[in-house]
């Protein structure tokens, strides 16, 4: 099975970071997210790759190449304008001849189980929402408790990892996203399944703060075991 990673975002909200190296080549605990993605995709027997990217693509290749020690099979699709998640993935499609793909956004890190969603196609990740805030409990405008960052129960958000069929390829744009016109699609016509995730480490990495709340995560002692790659 080929794996699909979206990297061709530009990262503005990692700026200045972001003006000198595109945002797969950003270091959590001196490990670039690309390294860590495709590291993440072997651990699952995953080692073919198609890397999906645009903004200074050059380097994440230059990167990579100088590398050479991953043992997978990697080649890029290469967005000249931005395309959206979909139309990245509809250009990437073209190198994919199986049944089935899967994708993975290139700017999280995460110790989600792939074995479970890589089952069924057309079965997306959930994990439970994470408040980034702190929380109150109040009654009658009272406030009785203040909470640190938490689980909120039962709401689940969607991680950005996919187990797709090759089939939905005629339904997804050239251009757009895949969240805002494909998924919308296929859950009316109860075709998407997802596994849910709960209790589990999961960082989109989009801002500084993410970047240091991450790197000091996956050295804890509760989840270090799942980044020893």
């Amino acid at each position: 099975m080929k794996a699909i990673i979206l990297a061709g975002g530009r990262g503005k909200r990692l700026r200045p970071i972001t003006d000198k190296i595109p945002k797969p080549l950003i270091p959590i605990n001196n490990m670039p997210l690309i390294e860590r993605t495709i590291k993440y995709l072997k651990k699952y027997g995953i080692t073919e790759i198609i890397i999906s990217s645009g903004y200074k693509s050059n380097q994440i290749e230059n990167f990579l190449k100088k590398k050479k020690n991953f043992g997978c099979d990697i080649i890029f699709s290469i967005e000249k304008t931005p395309l959206g998640t979909g139309g990245a993935i509809k250009k990437a499609l073209v190198n994919v001849k199986d049944e089935s793909f899967l994708v993975l956004n290139g700017d999280i890190v995460t110790n989600i189980d792939l074995r479970k969603i890589l089952k069924k196609p057309n079965t997306i990740a959930s994990n439970e929402l994470k408040t980034k805030f702190g929380t109150m409990n109040i009654k009658n405008n009272k406030i009785l408790k203040f909470n640190e960052k938490m689980d909120v129960t039962n709401v689940w958000m969607n991680p950005g990892i996919y187990h797709l069929s090759k089939n939905i390829e005629k339904i997804i744009p050239k251009k757009g996203s895949l969240e805002g016109t494909v998924f919308p699609k296929m859950a009316k016509k109860k075709t998407l399944e997802t596994i849910k995730f709960k209790n589990a480490l999961w960082f989109s990495i989009d801002s500084h703060k993410d970047i240091e709340e991450c790197s000091k995560e996956i050295k804890s002692k509760k989840y270090s075991k799942y980044f020893k790659y």
